[in-house]
Order: structure tokens, then C-alpha cells, then sequence
């Protein structure tokens, strides 16, 4: 009895994690993109980010940061999630466990950048003479290449993505959950997918952009997250043998 509590206990624990998760996300993104129009204006020059930046104040930084750690609550449930549908022997899902979990550390530090980074680069920019602000420009190019298209959004929604194509394609297989939950975690993950072509532009010049896919991608992808641990908060896991 005691085993079966603390199994359940893990379970409503991860599906909460889940849904906190993402609905706290969802709604620090939104109050961004509805102050700072994220994230349309990561693809604006220094002279439009800067001032606008300066310009939100700390109100602005505290929302980047509530948007960094609300969406680093993911890397816990994340990592529970083999345990609690009882396929921690299954190495498929190990590995896109693992690649999970470092998609929301790497996710967490291009956000923070906007907490750490971008505030002083914000602040000199308004202060130094056109000069002076070419080469803030300079180095605030450099960062946002960096520690944003590189590591935030290229290996963190790659790595993403791949949890979770993974993990739709075990429920398909051995239906640990329900199966309408794999397949629309497919076609979402397929959609975020495509919002590649818009990171890749950003160093290659003409490659092949599907406008929507960032917005209909990553929004499906979060109501998709909100949706698996409302599941298994709800249900019991079906425990499947593992392949």
C-alpha cells in the first residue's frame, strides 16, 4: 500500500509540474510578448532592442526572468516522467529524457540572458555617442547569436522537439497513455520543427522560413505539455512492457 501511494504521489506530482509548467510559461510569455512584442523582436537590430529594452525598466527584467524559471520547472517532471510510467529500462526514452532535461537547462540560459547580459549592454547603449554605440551593437549581436539562435533556440528547441517526437512515438507503441496524446505530440513537434528555418536564417540569408511555425509550433507544443500532465494527473498509467 505504502508503494502504491508514493507511486501515485510521484505521479500527481509530475503531471502537476507538467501543467504548472507550462500554464505559468504561457502566461509569462504572454505578458512579454505583450510589453516587449516577444518574439517578433528578436529578429530586430541592436538600435530597436536596446531602447526598447531600456525603456521596460526592471519590470521588464523581472518578467524575463519569471519566463526563465517558470519554463525551467519543465527539467524536473521531465526527468520523473520514465519513472512514473514505469520505463526507466527503456533506452529510447532514456536518451530523450536526457535530451529533455538539457533542452530546458540550455532554454533557461538564453532567457537569462536577458536578466544578466543584455541590461548593462542596454543601459551603455543609451549612455555612449554613435561611436561607442557601434561596438555595443557589436557585442550585443554576438551575445544574442551566441547565447540565443545557438543555445536557446537552435539546441534547446532541437533537443526539445526530440523529447518529445520520442515520447509520442512510445505512446503510439505501446499506448502507456493515450494514444490521441502521441499523436498530436507528433504533429505539434513537427510544427515546432519547422520554426528552425527562421533560427537558421539568422546565419544563412535566404533559407526557407515558415512564418507561422514559431507561433503555431510553440503554442501547440505548450498546450500539448499542459495536455500530458493533465493526463497523467487524471488517469492511471497503463505499464506497459518495455520493447
Amino acid at each position: 500500500m505504502t508503494t502504491e501511494a508514493s507511486g501515485a504521489g510521484l505521479r500527481r506530482t509530475t503531471g502537476a509540474l507538467f501543467l504548472i509548467g507550462a500554464l505559468t510559461f504561457a502566461t509569462a510569455a504572454t505578458v512579454l510578448s505583450a510589453t516587449f512584442d516577444w518574439p517578433d523582436i528578436l529578429r530586430e537590430p541592436a538600435d530597436v532592442v536596446l531602447p526598447k529594452f531600456a525603456a521596460g525598466g526592471p519590470s521588464l527584467v523581472w518578467t524575463w526572468f519569471a519566463t526563465a524559471w517558470t519554463y525551467a520547472i519543465l527539467f524536473v517532471p521531465i526527468l520523473l516522467l520514465p519513472t512514473v510510467l514505469g520505463r526507466r529500462e527503456d533506452a529510447p526514452l532514456g536518451v530523450a529524457t536526457f535530451a529533455g532535461a538539457i533542452s530546458a537547462l540550455l532554454a533557461l540560459i538564453g532567457f537569462l540572458r536577458w536578466v544578466f547580459v543584455v541590461p548593462p549592454l542596454a543601459r551603455m547603449y543609451q549612455e555612449s555617442d554613435i561611436a561607442n554605440r557601434t561596438a555595443v551593437a557589436a557585442a550585443w549581436l554576438a551575445q544574442h547569436q551566441y547565447g540565443g539562435a545557438l543555445i536557446g533556440e537552435h539546441l534547446g528547441q532541437l533537443l526539445g522537439v526530440g523529447w518529445s517526437i520520442t515520447l509520442s512515438i512510445i505512446i503510439l507503441r505501446t499506448r502507456v497513455l493515450p494514444r490521441w496524446l502521441g499523436l498530436v505530440g507528433l504533429i505539434v513537434s513537427v510544427l515546432y520543427l519547422f520554426n528552425q528555418g527562421d533560427i537558421m536564417a539568422t546565419a544563412f540569408p535566404g533559407f526557407p522560413v515558415f512564418d507561422l511555425a514559431g507561433l503555431i509550433g510553440s503554442s501547440g507544443w505548450g498546450l500539448w505539455v499542459a495536455a500530458l500532465g493533465v493526463v497523467i494527473l487524471v488517469r492511471p498509467i497503463a505499464h506497459a512492457p518495455a520493447p
